[in-house]
């Protein structure tokens, strides 16, 4: 579908929503709980439509909306949609209500300040999975830190404002360099298109004719400012801090969503743009990538607070993503896109159990539970079922995804070695180790913290919440040809923007 203003009606609605909330009465609290939701709820069925109109068969950009924005520099808002972006997006519009939800009983304090932040949110992280001009996507990727930061630094724990200003000045920092390279890219594009362009779709035929030093440098800023938000190994320092402090809603949209920008702009920017150095540069990236899975593993094995391990599991979990990307061939980086979506589902889940318990005992600290099983069967049951997602047993989500990336991974033409897929396989092993320990240190043994007699168990909204995500999970790990069928075609076409232009060096 061309020129459909759906994907502009999807930014708009949680945009003016956000601002309507701003008109009711601070002291009416379930009234602006309950006009959050239904904004939210509308913006995820308007991706609904979006997702059964989409042509899975066809590769190129749908639903785009294109008009001139700065004219005098030829800068566009053009907006769009291919299989890569498609399942990110329904990811954000799936996740931002059951957050909402979720923070009912959490939040107590300013609930208009926080729904409306959620909101703002919304609209920045659905902005940069639709913007198909490079300078609209840096507002949208800058403008997103803001609500982010009064989110952790407003309503999260004690550290809050440190885990805040962290989290913002790394990820501006590396958005600087982003913005250095795409002003770069813009000006080296005036020579031969004859003007000055941002526009993503005429960049593609720009990029891989820029001389190799060049393109080299785009590509390490462009890279570093995505590692950042995946977080790559040694980047990840912010997001223990981020998730640690954050609400739970924070932490669930910050994990589910937020640092899926990275591994997508990766996919979207990178490979496409500069695939000379993305051959080049994509051992060594995939090396960081294996350390990040072990390294996430091990720190995670040794952690003490619930909350701090699901953190660590991330660093791990998208390291796996990292390197179905830079593998370069179709299953690795089809498992690569249904990865992301898993981690945000399973680890989402995560989070939202360790809020759930949180709440109830004002402690993560895994040494105060213990035997919680006979107190709270439900729970019990949800946490194993979400944890064995996460590491990936057979017949749920996370399976289908690591699974496709080893395969990937093992037959590359451009990593050129099997260590890789044998020592990332490495992390699947410490996952199970990690994430069954905390389990059977929490919910198995005898109660000996007289604190949780009096422990109830998930209440009708908390289940809620856990069964569509439940049902996605399920789905994902049993049939996953439903989601994988929308990004192949769309894979398949960036995979051959890359290797073509390096068929010399793959032998």
């Amino acid at each position: 579908m061309e020129n459909s203003s759906l994907i502009t009606y999807l930014l708009l609605v949680p945009f003016i929503g956000s601002f309507l909330l701003l008109l009711i009465d601070k002291s009416r609290e379930h009234l602006i709980r309950y006009t959050g939701l239904v904004i939210s709820l509308l913006a995820f069925i308007i991706s609904l439509i979006i997702f059964f109109n989409f042509d899975s068969q066809n590769p190129d950009f749908q639903f785009t909306h294109k008009f001139p924005w700065i004219e005098n520099l030829n800068i566009f808002y053009f907006v769009g949609v291919d299989g890569l972006s498609l399942l990110l997006v329904l990811l954000t519009t799936f996740l931002t209500p059951l957050t909402l939800i979720s923070s009912w009983s959490s939040i107590k304090t300013r609930v208009k300040e926080f729904t409306f932040f959620m909101l703002i949110l919304e609209v920045g992280m659905l902005g940069v999975f639709v913007s198909l001009d490079l300078f609209l996507f840096y507002i949208f990727w800058e403008a997103m830190l803001i609500p982010m930061y009064f989110i952790i630094g407003i309503w999260g724990g004690k550290e809050r404002i440190y885990a805040s200003i962290k989290f913002f000045i790394y990820t501006m920092f590396g958005g600087l360099l982003m913005l250095v390279a795409i002003i770069w890219l813009a000006v080296y594009a005036s020579t031969p298109l004859g003007y000055f362009t941002t526009n993503l779709v005429e960049l593609y035929s720009v990029g891989p004719e820029v001389e190799s030093t060049i393109q080299n440098w785009m590509f390490l800023a462009f890279a570093f400012s995505f590692a950042i938000k995946v977080p790559l190994f040694p980047l990840h320092t912010w997001l223990p801090d981020a998730h640690v402090q954050a609400p739970t809603a924070g932490s669930v949209i910050l994990a589910g969503v937020l640092l899926k920008m990275g591994t997508y702009g990766l996919l979207r920017f990178c490979l496409p743009l500069f695939p000379q150095a993305s051959i080049t540069f994509a051992p060594y990236i995939s090396v960081l990538a294996v350390i990040g899975i072990i390294y996430g593993a091990l720190v995670a094995m040794v952690q003490t607070d619930m909350k701090k391990l699901v953190a660590y599991s991330s660093v791990a979990h998208l390291g796996f993503v990292v390197l179905g990307i830079f593998a370069m061939t179709q299953e690795a980086v089809q498992g690569a896109i249904i990865q992301m979506i898993n981690h945000g589902l399973s680890t989402g889940a995560l989070f939202l159990l360790v809020g759930v318990i949180y709440e109830r005992t004002h402690t993560r600290e895994i040494s105060e539970y213990g035997g919680i099983a006979k107190l709270v069967p439900v729970y019990s049951f949800m946490l194993l079922f979400v944890s064995l997602s996460s590491i990936g047993l057979p017949g749920l989500n996370g399976f289908v995804g690591e699974f496709l990336i080893l395969i990937g991974s093992f037959k590359s033409p451009v990593l050129g070695s099997w260590w890789f897929t044998v020592f990332a396989a490495s992390g699947v092993i410490f996952a199970a180790v990690y994430l069954l320990w905390m389990y059977q240190r929490v919910v198995f043994g005898e109660v000996k913290n007289p604190k949780l007699s009096t422990l109830t168990d998930m209440n009708p909204r908390e289940i809620f919440i856990m069964i569509p995500i439940i049902i996605f999970i399920i789905w994902i790990g049993i049939y996953p040809s439903t989601f994988l069928n929308i990004s192949e075609k769309s894979t398949a076409k960036v995979i051959e923007q890359v290797l073509p232009a390096e068929k010399v060096t793959l032998k």
